[in-house]
């Protein structure tokens, strides 16, 4: 899955959203999903105004974005075979890996049960950013249980008279507190409403991987990976019929079958912008002038638009 072409983003923007971001404001941003809404992962304070704002308990940590694999280190004790085949077909792109964390990571993301879900985004700039700032709580941006938000304006809207441009430094310090702004980085909209696969390699099933939520990357294509995995167990297929698990608000239209994939009934989601023919979750952005553009490498085989 991949992000549209849009107008160019200055890469001033970027810059300055990263500087809000590591000084624990929350920022809008798009991703090749849909648009979410996060933080530094590394400020706790900063993550517990991230789930207040979503409307959302620590029982429900959010996903951690990142700017690549090698930001796996350090972060998860360990990445079982399957992640790396895994990683190295599907990332960047719609797959988050649940992990065992390291022990001494000291994060508070919320009750995490000591995992992270981990994912590098498909989106030119998210990942500007994310080189920028390092690892990013990022949930998608709207409140818990509305639609996702698949433009700029969708996900302004999901937080009324919150949302201001980015701030310039000093500002950010200041508005990193309680009650800040919410900046937002638009990047155009977003392919959506699937969201990413979540698959979690945790603990036993670092041999015997479990779904955690069907999205943009079907069980087909992961299985296509895991089987070059030895002694790893494939996944189930989905059941007759079912769709992807999706925010409340989508509803579903067959799915055609991807390349080699045997025809099935699975479903996935639309929405009145996706029908309308808009898509509707989840190098460092420098100071020097220059653009961004919101496209980014032709998906592979196994995902879907």
């Amino acid at each position: 899955m991949t992000a549209p072409e849009t107008d160019p983003v200055p890469t001033t923007d970027v810059a300055r959203a990263a500087r809000y971001v590591r000084a624990g404001g929350l920022l809008i941003l798009p991703t090749d999903t849909v648009y979410g809404i996060g933080t530094t992962a590394r400020d706790g304070d900063a993550v517990a105004r991230l789930l207040a704002a979503k409307g959302r308990g620590r029982q429900a940590p959010p996903p951690v974005l990142v700017p690549g694999p090698q930001a796996l280190d350090g972060l998860v004790a360990a990445l079982p075979a399957a992640g790396r085949a895994l990683v190295d077909a599907f990332w960047p792109g719609a797959l988050t890996l649940v992990l065992d964390a390291v022990p001494h990571l000291g994060w508070d993301l919320g009750e995490t049960g000591g995992t992270l879900a981990l994912r590098m985004p498909d989106h030119p700039l998210a990942l500007a950013l994310l080189a920028a700032t390092g690892p990013m709580a990022v949930t998608s941006a709207n409140r818990t249980g509305r639609p996702p938000a698949t433009s700029a304006a969708d996900a302004v809207a999901a937080f009324p008279g919150r949302v201001r441009p980015i701030p310039d430094l000093p500002e950010a310090a200041e508005a990193a507190a309680a009650h800040a702004p919410i900046a937002l980085l638009d990047g155009g909209p977003t392919p959506g409403p699937v969201p990413s696969t979540i698959l979690t390699l945790a603990g036993a099933h670092a041999t015997a991987p479990a779904v955690l939520r069907d999205g943009a990357l079907t069980r087909y294509a992961l299985n296509a990976v895991l089987a070059g995995c030895e002694g790893v167990t494939p996944l189930p297929p989905r059941a007759e019929g079912a769709a992807p698990t999706l925010p409340r608000g989508a509803t579903t239209r067959p799915l055609p079958p991807q390349a080699g994939e045997p025809r099935t009934t699975a479903a996935e989601p639309t929405t009145a912008a996706a029908r309308a023919g808009t898509a509707a979750d989840p190098g460092a952005g420098g100071d020097a002038g220059g653009t961004l553009r919101g496209s980014a490498r032709p998906r592979r085989a196994g995902e879907t638009a």
